[in-house]
């Protein structure tokens, strides 16, 4: 996936998120339950974030390696 679709993806789960809140606060008897699934959205966003940068500094890692051992030393002693 790229960063484009995951950023809609973490704006489309806050954006529930903030329903839940919202309507948290119009429905008093069913606010626990309304502030946990905001909860659990917010939590899909964070991973969905998590995951796209830990992908992208593992790729970035790899490159290195890569570019390192294919590269000659320079100052060899």
């Amino acid at each position: 996936m790229n960063g484009k679709a995951i950023l809609e993806n973490v704006r489309r789960y806050r954006a529930i998120a903030s329903l839940y809140r919202q309507t948290a606060a119009f429905r008093p008897h069913q606010r626990l339950s309304l502030l946990e699934q905001a909860r659990d959205w917010e939590q899909r966003a964070l991973a969905e974030l998590e995951s796209h940068f830990s992908l992208d500094e593992s790729r970035m890692m790899q490159a290195w390696m890569i570019q390192t051992a294919t590269r000659p030393m320079l100052n060899a002693a």
